[in-house]
């Protein structure tokens, strides 16, 4: 099966253009929105209510968290009587939750997922539903290279968030106290963590517990390395080979980080929620992660004017742009092919990824996949900054464990691990990629 799911070069400006313009490790419901259990009314309300399950990574802790709440809450007013139960996963967790759901056949009505290769599993086992004709009813505000992501043999099966891309996110006050600049090269970027480790400040705070953090520096430095369309063809084992030497120059950085003692004390054992407070705090000067970073930095950060955010330095500017950037449409919701009503799931899963698009783009936690057609001036600068570096990005390329099928997905997360840890070496690193992109 074939999927459609890269957007590079005018697809992806055109798609940023159209739209800019114009997580706890137990389950939790929020009963806020979720409202009471049908079976719990009686007479002829319980008859008449509807419940639709959502499952989601949008935890209390999440930034996406309060844009879940608000849209689901608008869904709700406009359909008096259908009431949604909404449970949230930490992030790590729900990818073996839904993978298990699926294969059990006990998905929710509808639920949160990453498009891509880890979505493609579902969508073979025929348990998802498809959405094409459903699609055509909003088409007009979500325009069909922001859903090409989650389009199968030409059909779509979900519904696109937003545009994520990873950033550089820095603190500038830091950088002003060691008269630095956000770096554009890696020699720049090298520059900046030895001036930052002289001066006794930390330059990276990362989580390798929770691997993808890690991920989102290795992915962005891969890019940069070896440039968008060899590293599409690579994941998509569509004639690239990971034995590529440019393959080799990402692990290589990873490992000389570690040697200047760039990162973090302790990430292989701090989470993601752990780590991002070290950086909130100013105990770290960069992390590196997705656009949902510019509005945790509203709520969580002390003060938010000391951030800034740049785009991933580049490695090797024969292959790559700065302007090349590691995301795209990816966050989706899809609909259960189980579900007991497909047309008010269907007509959920786009009317509620909208609103989530858009209160998520107000708060600044997410850059939207919809069409922006209301006053945005109370967007905060940090994500209008990001928001502008994808209007103007000549590639988006999805992250390694989004583009890449879930078990070569697993196997790079383990490794890229490993090659933190120091208990494998760039060079052993490749190799096995190579081998296991080969199977």
């Amino acid at each position: 099966m074939k999927i459609r799911r890269i957007l590079s070069g005018i697809a992806a400006a055109a798609l940023m253009a159209a739209v800019v313009t114009g997580c706890g490790p137990a389950a939790s419901t929020d009963n806020s929105q979720a409202g009471s259990d049908p079976s719990s009314n009686a007479g002829n309300d319980a008859a008449k209510e509807t419940t639709i399950t959502l499952w989601s990574i949008a935890t209390e802790s999440d930034s996406f968290h309060t844009a879940y709440a608000d849209a689901i809450k608008d869904f709700e007013s406009a359909h008096p009587g259908v009431k949604v139960v909404h449970e949230t996963f930490e992030n790590e967790s729900y990818k073996t939750k839904i993978k298990s759901a699926v294969a059990a056949n006990e998905l929710p009505d509808v639920f949160y997922t990453w498009a891509g290769g880890f979505s493609q599993p579902f969508v073979d086992s025929g348990k998802v539903l498809d959405l094409t004709s459903y699609y055509g009813n909003y088409k007009e505000d979500l325009s069909e290279a922001a859903v090409a992501n989650i389009t199968y043999d030409g059909k779509v099966y979900g519904s696109t968030i937003v545009t994520p891309v990873s950033a550089m996110w820095y603190n500038q006050k830091i950088f002003k106290e060691n008269n630095l600049e956000a770096p554009a090269t890696w020699d720049d970027f090298v520059n900046v963590c030895t001036t930052l480790k002289a001066a006794g400040v930390t330059p990276i705070a990362t989580s390798a517990k929770d691997k993808w953090v890690l991920a989102m520096l290795h992915d962005g430095l891969t890019l940069k390395s070896v440039g968008p369309e060899k590293l599409q063809k690579t994941l998509l084992k569509q004639g690239g080979s990971y034995s590529d030497p440019d393959f080799l120059l990402s692990a290589q950085k990873i490992k000389e980080l570690s040697d200047i003692g760039a990162f973090i004390d302790g990430a292989a054992a701090l989470s993601n929620d752990e780590a991002s407070a070290e950086f909130y705090a100013g105990k770290a000067a960069m992390y590196f992660t997705g656009s949902w970073m510019g509005g945790s930095i509203m709520t969580d950060a002390a003060d938010p004017t000391d951030f800034s955010v740049a785009p991933i330095p580049v490695v090797n500017d024969k292959n790559a742009k700065i302007t090349d950037f590691m995301g795209g449409g990816a966050d989706s919701l899809m609909v259960s092919a189980s579900t007991k009503d497909a047309d008010l799931s269907a007509e959920f899963a786009f009317e509620v990824t909208k609103g989530i698009s858009k209160y998520a783009y107000l708060s600044g936690a997410g850059i939207p996949a919809w069409k922006v057609n209301y006053d945005d001036s109370t967007v905060p600068e940090l994500t209008k900054k990001v928001a502008e570096y994808a209007n103007g990005a000549t590639s988006f390329t999805l992250w390694f464990d989004t583009l890449l099928e879930s078990e070569d997905a697993n196997e790079y997360l383990a490794l890229l691990q490993k090659l933190y840890l120091g208990s494998i070496t760039p060079e052993d690193f490749q190799k096995e990629m190579a081998a296991q992109l080969e199977k």
